[in-house]
């Protein structure tokens, strides 16, 4: 069967190699679970309490020993996307110049879509801090409620050399382009992860999967270590449907995602009306 030379471990590596290049949002979270998505699965985060600070007194004992308290937290794989599509044949596919490749990237991008969903969703919902819901409809006006997130994140202790990305929505963006600092010509890597210049240091996107309730969007600022993330192909296979005179594709992406440090997240609600 022609199915049978698919090499799906080839496509499963590839697919999880590009993810990230068509996701916004899951770029500038923790994922260094990567590797544990499994269905089903719960993956445990470590995290340890930050130790007091306390004054030493010369020729005085110090304090016994505390115990931080553990704050770790599960991250729960319990979102499944699946795709399958036929191909005539996987041995002449597989032989076009460029066929496959095109196939793999088109699969990428409707996997990416589904998940930057899912975790748009999830930061906009699991902020420390959302504002009321705000009209938001020239340039000055975006810049003061973006001024007042960051504020609320340099309360909670957010350093000015913390990873910080700013999240926008097209509208958004068109309002608050001139403010931001246009990137250098040497960064490439930067400009290839969407980003789309700074402010305050901190990087800034636009996405069209910015989370909205109905009434309002989710602008969002965040740190890198606000959320956790964790996907993975679980399972990839060629096969010859039975009422069909083609070969086939199946895959199953499964993933999660977790805001596990609130204060480090901040939700500006609003409409450009």
């Amino acid at each position: 069967m022609a199915y049978s030379n698919f090499k799906p471990t080839v496509w499963s590596k590839h697919i999880q190699l590009e993810l990230p290049k068509f996701t916004v949002f899951k770029q500038d979270c923790d994922y260094k679970f990567e590797g544990e998505a499994k269905q089903g699965k719960r993956v445990k985060i470590l995290g340890v309490s930050r130790p007091t600070i306390k004054k030493y007194v010369p020729e005085t004992d110090i304090d016994a020993p505390e115990t931080p308290p553990d704050t770790s937290v599960f991250l729960d794989i319990d979102q499944y996307d699946y795709f399958n599509y036929g191909i005539d044949d996987i041995d002449k596919a597989q032989a076009t110049p460029g066929l496959m490749p095109a196939l793999s990237e088109e699969t990428t991008r409707g996997l990416a879509e589904a998940e930057d969903t899912f975790l748009a969703k999830v930061l906009a919902l699991g902020a420390g801090f959302t504002s009321n819901s705000t009209s938001i409809t020239t340039a000055d006006a975006a810049k003061k409620a973006i001024d007042k997130l960051f504020v609320k994140l340099w309360d909670n202790g957010v350093s000015t050399k913390d990873k910080v990305t700013i999240y926008l929505t097209p509208w958004f963006y068109d309002l608050f382009s001139d403010r931001l600092v246009e990137l250098k010509t040497d960064n490439d890597g930067l400009i290839a992860k969407g980003v789309l210049g700074l402010y305050k240091s901190a990087r800034v996107k636009m996405s069209n999967n910015i989370y909205n309730d109905g009434t309002d969007d989710y602008i969002i600022v965040k740190t890198s270590k606000a959320a956790a993330y964790c996907n993975g192909i679980d399972k990839l296979e060629a096969y010859r449907p039975e009422k069909r005179f083609s070969d086939a594709i199946k895959g199953l992406n499964t993933y999660g995602g977790k805001v596990v440090r609130p204060k480090e997240l901040a939700v500006l609600k609003c409409h450009n009306s």
